[in-house]
C-alpha cells in the first residue's frame, strides 16, 4: 500500500477471500472541541471498522508535553491489541475527510513499527467511502484481539529545542491556518504566533473540497517551493497540539519527495507545547 488508499482499493482487500489478508480499519474521527467520533462510528462505520479514540488512546493526557503527547507504550499497544492488529497486519486509518486526524494514525503505526507498505489513509475518509457507494453498518465490530508488539522509534521526534534548531538550519514546517501562524487569533493555546523561523503549509490545503488528495507531483510542487527535497537539508513539521501535522509527514512521501525509509520529523508537542514554556520566543506575522 502507498500512504493513500482509494475506496475502491480497500473495499476491494476487504474483500479478500481469508480473514488474515484483509486490513485493519481504524475509525478516528474526531472534532477539536468535541464531541467524541463514537457516536458518528456507532451510527454508521465501514464493516468491521473499530473506533479509536485520539484523545484517550492515540495520546497520553495533555501536559508539559502538549495537549496530544505521544501516547505510552502500553496505552497504544493496548488499543492496537483491541482493534485486532497482529505484526504482520495491514492498516488503514481513515476520518470524516481530509486525512488530516487519520495521518496521526498512519504516523504512530509507523512510529510504533509496521512497515511503511503495511499502513495507509484512506484518501477522502468517510465522506468518500459513503460517496462511492460503497456499505455501512451500524453492526458493533469485535474482531478478535491482536498480538501486535509496540516498538517505538520508527519515527523521527523532535523536542522544542530540536525544532528550534532545524529552523535555523532547515526547513520547519507549521501545518495550522494562516491566521493561526501568523498570530492573528489562537482559539486554544497559550500564545498567538508561531515558531521564529517557521514556513506555514496549513494541512487543510492538501486535500481538495471533495477531500481528495492531489496527485503526487502537484503535492510536490507545493512542498518543493517551501525548500522540501531528498537532499541532505532537515525538515520536520508541527502543528498546534502534533496531530494535522502528521498530515504534512504523510503528504511529503506521498509527493515521494522522501522515501518512507527517510521520512521528515514531527515536533509531537507542537504549539500547544512551545507556546506554554515562557522562555520560547514567539514570533508573528507573516515572515517566518
Amino acid at each position: 500500500m502507498t500512504p493513500l488508499i482509494a475506496p475502491s482499493d480497500l473495499a476491494a482487500l476487504l474483500d479478500a477471500p481469508r480473514l488474515s489478508e484483509r486490513p485493519v480499519v481504524l475509525d478516528v474521527r474526531y472534532r477539536l472541541g468535541g464531541p467524541p467520533g463514537k457516536a458518528d462510528h456507532d451510527a454508521a462505520h465501514l464493516p468491521g471498522a473499530v473506533y479509536l479514540d485520539l484523545d484517550t488512546e492515540l495520546a497520553d493526557p495533555p501536559g508539559a508535553g502538549g495537549r496530544h503527547p505521544l501516547p505510552s507504550h502500553d496505552r497504544l499497544q493496548a488499543a492496537l491489541r483491541r482493534a485486532g492488529v497482529h505484526d504482520g497486519s495491514r492498516v488503514v486509518a481513515h476520518d470524516d475527510g481530509n486525512g488530516t486526524v487519520a495521518a496521526r494514525a498512519w504516523w504512530l503505526l509507523r512510529w510504533a513499527g509496521l512497515p511503511a507498505d503495511r499502513v495507509a489513509v484512506l484518501d477522502g475518509g468517510f465522506a468518500a467511502w459513503v460517496g462511492a457507494g460503497l456499505p455501512v453498518t451500524d453492526e458493533p465490530s469485535r474482531p478478535e484481539a491482536g498480538e501486535v508488539t509496540v516498538r517505538p522509534g520508527g519515527m523521527p521526534v523532535l523536542d522544542a529545542d530540536g525544532a528550534a534548531a532545524l529552523a535555523r538550519r532547515g526547513v520547519l514546517l507549521d501545518a495550522r491556518v494562516g491566521p493561526r501562524y501568523r498570530g492573528e487569533t489562537e482559539p486554544v493555546d497559550a500564545k498567538a504566533g508561531h515558531i521564529p523561523g517557521a514556513l506555514n503549509a496549513p494541512a487543510v490545503d492538501l486535500a481538495g473540497p471533495d477531500g481528495r488528495w492531489p496527485a503526487p507531483e502537484v503535492v510536490a510542487e507545493r512542498f518543493s517551493a517551501l525548500g522540501v527535497d531528498d537532499g541532505p537539508g532537515d525538515a520536520a513539521a508541527y502543528c498546534g497540539s502534533g496531530v494535522t501535522a502528521a498530515a504534512l509527514v504523510l503528504a511529503v512521501e506521498h509527493a515521494r519527495l522522501r522515501p518512507p525509509a527517510r521520512p521528515i520529523a514531527l515536533y509531537v508537542g507542537s504549539w500547544s507545547s512551545w507556546s506554554a514554556d515562557p522562555s520560547r520566543p514567539v514570533a508573528t506575522g507573516a515572515a517566518p
